[in-house]
């Protein structure tokens, strides 16, 4: 039997051009986390609630939900993490499963200001086009493999579930500027995204939650696109950012234009 795949994704940024010029909003990324779901059932969410179980106050009836940005100011259940001992056995356990887990990542960056003034009278909203971009590269990453799979994200309001939800039916049945429908209807198994609510604890979306950041960090440095502050070292987000090196979608070796893709 085939084995089906998930992509589960995140975004770091927000698609309003009109903050384009502000160095703090010009870059939108959208992060894509592909993993097969008998690897989430079998072993990252066993091993990601063991792990919480380990370090927090975790129960099933109340559970955990690891956000990196509460994780990194260490907020609410993470506050324990203000310990440095605590803090550096969790980094350490967090970094040993980052490696060890079986996934593959595609990072889609958009340069808003660029794209801005390159397309005076294209206004394709940027989180859409981002997310073709990326299902593009999901699309590619499945026919490599001979393998098919769905979308999962998180809930982002009623207001731009809709709109995701809308661009996601368009892209399944028109296709893309460069890929014909038929390729992904082949491929990808759904009509309709999947969105769920963080509080559903879905490892997948956890897991796509902390890499998204440092992914587009690495992206940007790449790119030589991080200001002086942005550049400064980091040393745990440092080891994230090598874990990585070894988790991107790659074709024909090379990962720029298949695991990091940047527009325009």
């Amino acid at each position: 039997m085939t084995v089906k795949y998930r992509i589960y994704i995140d975004e770091t940024g927000n698609a309003d051009l009109g903050s384009s010029d502000n160095p703090n909003h010009r870059f939108l990324s959208l992060t894509g986390v592909i993993i097969a779901l008998p690897h989430v059932d079998a072993v990252i969410h066993p091993e990601m609630e063991a792990l919480k179980r380990e370090f927090f106050d975790h129960h099933a009836d109340d559970p955990v939900v690891f956000h990196r940005k509460d994780m990194v100011n260490r907020l609410g259940r993470f506050e324990v993490l203000k310990s440095p001992e605590l803090e550096q056995a969790f980094n350490a356990r967090l970094l040993e499963c980052l490696r060890k887990w079986d996934y593959s990542i595609i990072t889609v960056l958009m340069d808003k200001r660029e794209h801005r003034d390159k397309y005076q009278t294209w206004k394709f909203d940027p989180y859409h086009y981002c997310l073709a971009i990326l299902l593009e590269r999901y699309l590619f990453s499945l026919e490599r493999q001979n393998a098919a799979g769905d979308v999962m994200i998180e809930s982002r309001g009623k207001g731009d579930n809709q709109r995701l939800a809308e661009s996601y039916r368009t892209l399944m049945g028109t296709g893309s500027d460069f890929v014909e429908v038929g390729r992904f209807q082949k491929r990808i198994t759904s009509g309709e995204i999947k969105i769920r609510p963080k509080h559903f604890n879905i490892s997948g979306l956890q897991l796509a939650d902390m890499l998204a950041h440092p992914s587009r960090r690495d992206i940007l440095a790449r790119l030589n696109l991080l200001d002086e502050e942005q550049g400064r070292p980091r040393p745990f987000g440092d080891q994230i950012v090598a874990v990585l090196a070894e988790k991107y979608e790659r074709y024909k070796n090379e990962i720029m234009g298949s695991g990091l893709k940047k527009l325009p």
